[in-house]
């Protein structure tokens, strides 16, 4: 049903349509900018295209990586890492994927959710070896937060820690609502999938299984008092790149402390049939002292994308409920 579900989408998409480098080497121009029209050009013949003329990102991609967005601190000043700590971290990373050193202990299972089983965790650092995900700033950090950036981490850890008011109190992915943008390397459902017709491109997310579309015909961003939780997304081609910038977040979309002014700019470049340089940069000057970019290979996967029940969300809540107002309660008996 799903699949159906989705061919339908791209039907409609594309008769409306019709009717009207190293992966992760560099870091991407500060913004989109209005490109020139595309032409003919001899790199079409490495770079497959669809039917219309479109560079072809379509398929099923993974972002799944041990590699960590901000460099570590034993690595700091150093950019990439020696094919030698780059297998030790990759052994490690096995190691603990695979429960060597652990016996099955269910007090643990529910200690953590989930045991190992379902969990889909990288074991491989990206193939350019860099310590960290992020290109730019050189140091590998995300930069200082501003005042307004530490002042909403720090409520939202407040939120986090302390028993819940309600149900509004809790985090968006706790809530089964959205994952938001950008999408990092995590513990499980770490595939996407691109879809493309005339005029659009279409990226289903596996985890919370959400859907951007994104035009491509020049149109406008949505009025400024037009808020969603992953934005906005308007798409452009620079040569074989596409370019993507979202921008109209709303106040309460949870990425780093961001404010609803962050504007996003992602540029998608095939590279041969096995992968995409996929690279981001955030810009929010109301959170960061400056933007910065970070690269994330996407690598070709045979997986299929996979239904996301959250039940957590359904069920979960009325219990974490019913735990912080006991919580109350024994707070109140002790006064």
């Amino acid at each position: 049903m799903p699949h159906r579900m989705f061919r339908s989408v791209l039907w409609v998409i594309g008769m409306t349509a019709l009717g009207s480098m190293p992966i992760g080497g560099q870091a991407p121009p500060a913004g989109p900018g209005a490109g020139p029209a595309r032409t003919k050009d001899a790199s079409k013949a490495s770079s497959p295209h669809t039917p219309w003329g479109d560079p072809d990102l379509q398929g099923t991609w993974t972002y799944k990586t041990i590699t960590p967005l901000e460099r570590p601190a034993e690595f700091a000043g150093k950019e990439f890492l020696s094919k030698q700590e780059a297998a030790e971290l990759e052994r490690l990373a096995v190691k603990a994927n695979t429960d060597e050193d652990r016996p099955a202990d269910a007090a643990r299972d529910v200690a953590e959710a989930y045991n190992d089983f379902w969990f889909d965790r990288g074991d491989t650092v990206v193939s350019s070896r860099r310590s960290s995900l992020i290109v730019d700033p050189p140091d590998g950090r995300v930069p200082a937060l501003t005042a307004g950036g530490k002042e909403r981490v720090a409520a939202r850890t407040v939120a986090r820690d302390r028993p819940a008011h309600g149900p509004e109190d809790r985090s968006q992915f706790e809530r089964c609502i959205t994952r938001g943008l950008p999408r990092l390397p995590g513990g499980y459902n770490q595939n996407m999938q691109i879809m493309q017709a005339p005029g659009y491109v279409v990226i289903l997310y596996e985890m919370m299984r959400e859907t951007r579309i994104i035009p491509l015909d020049g149109r406008a961003h949505l009025a400024p008092g037009v808020r969603q939780w992953m934005g906005d997304s308007r798409g452009r081609w620079d040569g074989n790149t596409l370019v993507v910038e979202t921008t109209n977040f709303n106040a309460t979309h949870e990425f780093r402390g961001a404010s609803q002014n962050l504007r996003l700019i992602e540029r998608f470049t095939r590279l041969g049939d096995g992968a995409i340089d996929y690279q981001f940069t955030a810009d929010d000057a109301a959170t960061w002292t400056a933007s910065w970019t970070a690269a994330i290979p996407l690598m070709k996967t045979a997986d299929q994308i996979y239904e996301y029940a959250c039940h957590e969300g359904n069920y979960g809540m009325p219990n974490l409920l019913r735990s912080a107002r006991a919580e109350d309660q024994a707070g109140r008996a002790t006064k």
